[in-house]
């Protein structure tokens, strides 16, 4: 078998069936033997969008590849690798690369850039595996190591294959166990199990914060099922939003310290039990707290760490120690008076009104269900989505930690390849829009059909309640014009209300191409998560 032979087969045998990109002559014969593998190579504008979107792909499939050509297409792609890695996300990157045979003598061939190593280090600062496939007797072994590091850790790996080694026979290894791949020491286990039960059990009001490593592990029906049986109400942060289905009646809301709801971050500051699985103590989950976090009263448990109040334990797996927790038999009695999600509702909104940011999130609201996923980009559309409802768990995907604006859009065709059942409402601003929107052509092309919601506030909104300055202007583009460049999708400008809620409900019952609709909003409107963050933030 071949390199790229056994690589595709390793793929596909991870449920991977798309492979993300843009090609170059470098990669042409990688990308060749994946479509004669029975990979489709999913061909993108750019390779930053091609990035992008195997990250979503990944969020939702669980293991993603994007393959790209030496140097041009790799150091492009190196944004959203770092944001893969950043918010644990397993991407494979697979890089073609100049020929071992053609490197003796080191000759200036095209795209190298100081020596033939150079990408080779870059990729080593973003991701848990990185090598160049050069020995045709380590090849097999260095695939399954990449992939078997890229699912223990949840972050990219990175292959780099130089194009005389693509079609090398290789030898083809057992499946073997690497070194990383460990087991939980029982005896850390039971004792941090028992621990945890005492601080539970002693506590008047327990609360669960769930983030994102949630998801990235598997443990949503855990989490659910620990809800339920413990009696112990669930926040989210941020970036976790939708780790339990945000209808669930244990559910209070997204925390986000001083910026997300007051009932939410009140009830928060009250618990005495702070139950933080897979949290990232990022500066947009916890840094507005009012007060310094307790971890006194806290049981902290990641994939990288476990702590129960000053206690650490060593060599304790994440997720025997979440699911050892159901089996602790506890029962505390939920609070009578717990936080909701508020949904407003939108017969309350005047549809004659000119659409406003907080009018906007509450009809979208209304639309949304289990066969809808949510993609937020960085600024007003994340913001102002924490008060969204998503129905169903892990059907809300946005970059909350990293924050690289002009996420949204490519990660729409990767969650539409991941999950074609469901209909992605994907909510970006014009400077998200401005930067990849271009990738609907992307849509087009394999005819995928995502409703794109534009908030048109004349620039970047989100700096401006920071400090304004003529640096946060955008040329006001003729946004809905773009289905006549592409020469498919439909589009259409709104400005009310009632404009926003028709052209939603048209655009859910038209499923045969994507949808634009630019939603023009007054510059100086602002959410009230906005509003609060400012407040916070700034003096």
């Amino acid at each position: 078998m071949t390199t790229t032979q056994y690589l595709a087969r390793q793929l596909l045998a991870h449920k991977v069936q798309h492979v993300f990109g843009v090609p170059g002559d470098y990669s042409l014969k990688i990308l060749d033997t994946f479509i004669k593998e029975g990979l489709q190579i999913i061909n993108t504008c750019d390779e930053q969008g091609a990035g992008f979107a195997a990250d979503a792909y990944a969020r939702l499939n669980g293991l993603s590849a994007v393959c790209i050509t030496y140097c041009v297409g790799g150091l492009k792609v190196t944004n959203p690798i770092a944001e893969a890695y950043a918010e644990k996300s397993p991407v494979l990157v697979i890089s073609g690369a100049p020929g071992i045979s053609e490197r003796k003598k080191d000759p200036l061939l095209h795209h190298k850039v100081k020596d033939f190593n150079t990408q080779l280090k870059v990729f080593e600062a973003l991701t848990v595996f990185a090598a160049i496939l050069e020995n045709p007797r380590d090849i097999g072994e260095q695939i399954l190591r990449a992939i078997q590091l890229a699912l223990q850790y949840k972050r990219p790996a990175y292959l780099e294959i130089p194009r005389d080694m693509a079609s090398a026979e290789i030898a083809i290894p057992d499946e073997i166990s690497f070194s990383g791949d460990t087991h939980s020491d029982l005896k850390a286990l039971e004792e941090a199990l028992t621990e945890a039960k005492q601080m539970i059990e002693a506590a008047a009001q327990p609360l669960i914060l769930a983030d994102v490593e949630i998801q990235r592990f598997g443990l949503q029906k855990e989490l659910e099922q620990l809800t339920n049986t413990t009696g112990i109400p669930v926040s989210a942060t941020l970036l976790g939003k939708s780790v339990i289905a945000e209808t669930h009646p244990h559910y209070i809301g997204v925390y986000e310290g001083a910026t997300g709801s007051e009932e939410v971050c009140a009830f928060f500051e009250k618990s005495d039990c702070l139950i933080l699985l897979g949290v990232f103590m990022t500066d947009i989950t916890l840094g507005s707290t009012r007060s310094v976090l307790d971890m006194g009263k806290c049981i902290y448990a990641t994939s990288e760490k476990l702590m129960i109040r000053h206690h650490t334990f060593e060599d304790v797996r994440f997720e025997d120690f979440v699911r050892g927790l159901l089996s602790l038999n506890i029962r505390k009695t939920l609070p009578q008076h717990l936080p909701h999600p508020s949904i407003s509702s939108i017969d309350q909104i005047d549809e004659n009104q000119r659409v406003s940011v907080n009018s906007f999130f509450t009809i979208v609201n209304a639309f949304l269900s289990s066969q809808t996923v949510v993609i937020a980009d960085v600024g007003e559309s994340l913001f102002g989505s924490i008060d969204l409802v998503i129905h169903e768990s892990t059907e809300f995907i946005s970059p909350a930690y990293y924050a690289s604006v002009g996420f949204s859009i490519p990660a729409a065709i990767g969650a539409a390849l991941a999950k074609p059942h469901l209909i992605p409402f994907v909510i970006c601003g014009d400077g998200a829009f401005q930067m990849t929107g271009i990738e609907l052509s992307t849509t087009c092309r394999y005819k995928l059909h995502p409703i794109i919601l534009l908030l048109n506030n004349s620039g970047y909104s989100t700096e401006r309640i920071f400090l304004d300055g003529p640096f946060n202007d955008l040329v006001n583009w003729n946004y809905s014009k773009i289905t006549e460049l592409l020469g498919c999708g439909r589009s259409c400008v709104v400005k009310t209300n009632r404009e926003l809620k028709k052209a939603i409900e048209r655009a859910i019952v038209n499923r045969d191409s994507f949808w634009l609709i630019e939603v023009v909003i007054d510059a100086a409107d602002r959410s009230m998560a906005l509003r609060r963050m400012a407040q916070r933030i700034m003096p």
